[in-house]
């Protein structure tokens, strides 16, 4: 009975967690690093052929994106998630696969010119495809058991459509512990998603500190300063580039630009157009008008009952292939240019900035969190020029951000939810924060809880029965990476993870007709023989 905390320790991205009941292996989330690695992080502790279950606890690349080269690596398990999650799952795995394909290419071409080794790149459509197939859709609020020694439950955390919390109960040795995985938590009163709901017994809780060191002033009227910064900008004659996160954030500021013309808070622009330029984002929006019932707050809903989309309006359009994508920047008027992604890191926004941060009368406006060393948190700080596509671009436009607007719960919506336990865990686990936040916020629920808190390194392992650390990971930092450190040749990790899967697969056929291990083991040598030679 164990748990190993692997990415997302001491780190915002790349979400992992290894608990191990008996004889049963199972991940909650498997996600991508996202800009810079600070720690060396500890590999998964068995062959991915031998993991049972991946419980995902919502669809963004920071905690899914993985799944693919897990899939790649011999995975052939069940992953469970929301009805959400997985139909989001369904499209933003294959764009990373997308993008990772692309990318390669694009390296590739460069590097036979200047004749340099290939890359291939992290996992490929047909990963992505594959392990899509594992996913079973499950409802909020449902015990689900998953086999003898675990039992599931997924609570809404009002992060993203589909988001959630995960409650584990985990039976070894006819001992059972409850574990309360909290995924990213959400700062509630959301314009379109509900708020989270909180949960009251844990024997151990893990839970994410995003925003722990920070604290927000009530929300204002994002609908109104968003027109104030339109009419900034149109009047001057420039464009407002908006990177946002393709599902989610994209939908919210939709919301909020319908809020605007409905309400008439821009009348000199009046019949200003925004242009949505992402393909995801588009498949992303189709995805939350299926998803209404199940995850839409109630004021949400009472404007679907009326008739009202809240995410559509007159002016609004949609750029799906390349060719309406580059013709945005032929528009001669001022226009709202909605493009992903949200960190500028990759995608079509670097095109849209490309055009626009030159341009003194434009502006980009931020309106979510920029993860350091990404590209949006470089101009946040102040970059004064940028490298995109191999030009050097000097910034002139204006560089805001729509400050309080997220996704991530604050200090003090953090704090209400671990309090709702009450003094019933064992311990406390904070992840998914900054090196330093994770410590502090640790502290801080320890000191207003009375629990035992830490903020756990990745490679950690805690024995569940005992309440106690069996083994510490490294806290080694790692070494700075190139831009293109994951686009590596993986051909030959491949092959050994294919052979480590075919050991995974003997392993599990004992007991099996010695008539049928016989024909296998005649198959393996046959094939031996013939690589052999």
């Amino acid at each position: 009975m164990r748990l190993e905390f692997l990415g997302a320790a001491h780190e915002v991205t790349g979400s992992c967690h290894y608990l191990q009941m008996g004889e049963v292996n199972l991940l909650v989330d498997c996600g991508m690093e996202q800009g810079p690695d600070l720690y060396v992080n500890q590999e998964i502790p068995v062959n991915a052929a031998e993991i049972d279950y991946v419980l995902i606890t919502h669809a963004h690349i920071d905690h899914s994106g993985l799944l693919p080269l897990l899939y790649n690596h011999g995975f052939r398990g069940k992953i469970y998630a929301t009805r959400a999650t997985s139909e989001l799952c369904n499209i933003m795995l294959k764009d990373s696969a997308h993008i990772q394909m692309f990318e390669a290419e694009w390296k590739n071409r460069k590097a036979r010119r200047a004749g340099r080794p290939l890359v291939e790149p992290m996992y490929d459509m047909d990963d992505a495809r594959g392990v899509l197939e594992h996913f079973i859709p499950c409802a909020y609020d449902e015990k689900i058991v998953i086999c003898p020694e675990i039992t599931i439950r997924f609570i809404d955390a009002g992060h993203l459509l589909g988001s959630s919390s995960i409650e584990v109960w985990g039976t070894e040795d006819d001992k059972t512990v409850k574990l309360v995985f909290s995924g990213d938590i959400g700062p509630g009163d959301r314009p379109l998603i509900r708020d989270p709901q909180y949960i009251e017994e844990a024997d151990y809780v893990i839970m994410e500190s995003t925003y722990g060191d920070r604290m927000r002033k009530h929300p204002p009227d994002y609908a109104v300063e968003l027109a104030e910064v339109c009419r900034e900008t149109f009047t001057r004659g420039g464009n407002l580039v908006i990177p946002a996160f393709s599902v989610g954030r994209t939908q919210e500021m939709l919301f909020f630009m319908r809020k605007i013309k409905t309400e008439n808070l821009l009348p000199e622009f009046a019949d200003f157009e925004v242009y949505i330029d992402s393909p995801l984002a588009v498949e992303a929006t189709n995805i939350f008008h299926k998803n209404v019932e199940e995850c839409f707050r109630d004021r949400a809903l009472d404007l679907i009952r009326k008739g009202i989309n809240p995410i559509n309006f007159p002016g609004l359009k949609v750029a799906v292939s390349s060719d309406e994508s580059k013709m945005i920047n032929f528009i001669q008027k001022p226009i709202v240019i909605i493009s992903a992604s949200g960190m500028c890191e990759a995608g079509r926004i670097r095109h849209h900035l490309k055009h626009n941060l030159w341009r003194s009368d434009s502006t980009v406006l931020f309106v979510g969190y920029q993860v350091p060393g990404t590209l949006g948190n470089h101009l946040l700080g102040g970059a004064k020029e940028v490298r995109l596509f191999g030009e050097t671009i000097e910034v002139k436009a204006r560089i805001a951000n729509l400050a309080g607007i997220s996704g991530h719960a604050d200090q003090e919506h953090l704090l209400r939810w671990v309090k709702a336990f009450g003094s019933t865990p064992k311990r406390i686990f904070v992840v998914h924060g900054q090196d330093n936040v994770c410590d502090e916020f640790a502290d801080l629920v320890e000191k207003q809880t009375g629990v035992q808190a830490l903020a756990p390194y990745s490679g950690d392992v805690y024995d569940l029965a005992a309440n106690t650390c069996i083994a510490r990971g490294s806290r080694e930092r790692a070494a700075k990476k190139v831009k293109d450190a994951r686009m590596v040749s993986n051909v030959f990790a491949r092959l050994v993870a294919a052979g480590e899967r075919l050991l995974a697969v003997i392993r599990k056929l004992e007991g099996r007709p010695n008539k049928e291990l016989g024909k296998f083991a005649d198959q393996i040598n046959s094939l031996c023989d013939k690589w052999d030679q």
